[in-house]
């Protein structure tokens, strides 16, 4: 049996909150390595107020939380883990990040969050925050940030689980899961 708690990382968006647009993401991610020439991870910073209203609208499609989520709080208040979140989500989305925060009651279950304040890189801010937190496990949904979390090295003590989707099935990765409900339940199996 394990002496401490697993300490692991939840991304927001697409993890902890369910979206349905994140199917969308490979088609993102080829149309912009294809018309903008992008070669390795960029993510769009919005800059001017209307590309901040857009952003805040488009994360309207994180509506509800995943199935999974009461498992995960379940699991930490058996002291089996020590959750925290670490969105890449950027400093206009500050009020709706806070919105959630208190309608999941992270006070109570999760040992921390964060979001990208900084407006950083999201790739680069929950790498800096994997290592920061000392995180056996992370939690992701979007395969670009995976693949550079494994790229930079910050998964060498971190095992990345990857919540994948429909159309990106064909990716393989030692731990892909279809939602939070199977991670979770992967997680459960570490825990001794």
């Amino acid at each position: 049996m394990r002496q401490k708690p697993l300490r692991v990382g939840f991304d927001l968006d697409g993890v902890i909150l369910y979206n349905p647009v994140r199917v969308l993401r490979p088609l993102t991610s080829l149309l912009s390595k294809t018309f903008l020439h992008k070669k390795e991870a960029s993510f769009y910073i919005p800059k001017s107020p209307i590309e901040q209203q857009l952003w805040r609208l488009l994360h309207k499609t994180s509506f509800i939380p995943s199935r999974g989520l009461n498992d995960l709080k379940r699991l930490v208040d058996e002291k089996k883990i020590e959750a925290y979140i670490v969105t890449g989500r950027y400093q206009t989305l500050k009020k709706d990040f806070e919105k959630w925060i208190k309608q999941i009651e992270a006070d109570k279950h999760f040992k921390g969050y964060f979001f990208n304040a900084s407006n950083q890189q999201p790739h680069e801010f929950k790498s800096s925050m994997i290592k920061k937190l000392g995180l056996d496990m992370f939690v992701e949904d979007n395969w670009d940030i995976v693949r550079q979390l494994h790229l930079n090295g910050s998964h060498k003590n971190t095992k990345v689980l990857w919540i994948s989707n429909l159309l990106d099935s064909y990716i393989k990765h030692p731990h892909k899961f279809p939602n939070l409900k199977m991670a979770i339940k992967y997680i459960e199996t570490n825990l001794s």
